[in-house]
């Protein structure tokens, strides 16, 4: 805990230890478990309830969030009736005795997803989590054009790149190329009115918990969600920036159609999925587009001497996602090729 000047102080504190009802002398131990981009986790067990929860330390927000780790807790809170996502006990966004958000919540335990073995899970984790109704004034980021709110934040997200005297030239052209592809895919899509509910918007496969038979599946990480269509976390599931990341797998399209079929069969009538399987293939090269250009700004990022969370795995994911090779692949196949 070290690492994070003030983080031992603050567990010491009267109105963290009185919140989720812990000894007023400090008995559990903190241990890292895992870090991401923009966030530090630790798990520690309650010594008098005896559970494993998790400390999460928010180190930065994607979505340029002054409230992050609350907007994160409020999303938990809105699907807790799924019973595929950790309950959460505890949050503190103030700053004021901490430079960064804390959230503690549940620890589930189980397995990264297995796009081999595990599909079947995810179908119904995430039609489980879709099916929750969720208010429209729910305080959710609703963009009104969801595939315009991609593309404009891969142009965002890219420009750290373009401006870098650091990136490539010619991976700059490519990255180029997609996006005004993606633009054009844009101007003729439709944008109609369809069933919104609160999407994660990041299914990597470690962000899924599956438990194994008989046992629970869950979805977490949940620092991005969106109130929008469930179609965009369906398209985010199936992309090949997304399954690639970390266990460098690619989905046919005999798969990804299979896969649908089972989410639609799960859904079992809880919403209108007409038009669904259309808007998937619609989302997921603009996702691509996402993918390749968080890459890009993460790459020059990861130049930077003094950034506070460095992954190696990612380091290396970064340079294969902006490889000529990968970039041509994307435009090859699923920008070029029909729906």
């Amino acid at each position: 805990m070290d690492r994070i000047e003030g983080l031992k102080e603050y567990v010491r504190s009267t109105a963290y230890r009185e919140a989720l009802n812990l000894p007023g002398e400090v008995l559990e131990e903190y241990r890292l478990l895992a870090q991401g981009e923009y966030n530090i986790n630790y798990i520690f067990t309650h010594p008098v309830s005896r559970k494993d929860l998790l400390l999460r330390v928010n180190c930065g927000s994607q979505m340029h969030l002054e409230n992050q780790i609350e907007y994160e807790y409020h999303a938990l809170k809105l699907l807790e009736g799924s019973g595929r996502t950790p309950r959460v006990y505890y949050v503190d966004g103030s700053l004021e005795k901490l430079e960064h958000g804390v959230l503690v919540m549940e620890y589930l335990p189980g397995l990264s997803l297995d796009y081999r073995k595990d599909m079947l899970s995810a179908v119904q984790c995430l039609a489980d989590i879709h099916s929750v109704r969720i208010p429209a004034d729910s305080q959710l980021i609703a963009p009104e054009d969801p595939l315009k709110a991609i593309l404009e934040e891969c142009e965002e997200m890219v420009k750290v790149y373009m401006d870098s005297p650091l990136g490539d030239a010619g991976t700059k052209k490519a990255v180029r190329d997609l996006l005004d592809m993606g633009w054009e895919r844009l101007n003729n899509a439709e944008n109609e009115e369809v069933y919104r509910c609160c999407i994660n918007t990041e299914l990597n496969s470690t962000n899924f918990l599956i438990g194994g038979e008989g046992k629970g599946n869950y979805l977490i990480d949940w620092e991005k969600p969106l109130y929008g269509d469930p179609a965009q976390d369906l398209g985010h599931f199936l992309a090949p920036t997304t399954t690639f990341w970390k266990i460098d797998v690619i989905l046919s399209p005999k798969e990804t159609d299979a896969f649908l079929d089972g989410y639609i069969r799960a859904v079992n009538g809880r919403f209108p999925v007409d038009g669904l399987r259309e808007r998937v293939y619609t989302f997921i090269p603009i996702t691509c587009l996402r993918g390749v250009t968080w890459c890009a700004m993460a790459w020059v990022q990861y130049q930077q001497p003094d950034k506070l969370i460095f992954n190696e795995s990612t380091y290396k994911k970064l340079e294969a996602y902006l490889s000529q090779e990968f970039l041509e692949m994307v435009r090859r196949d699923y920008f070029s090729r029909e729906k």
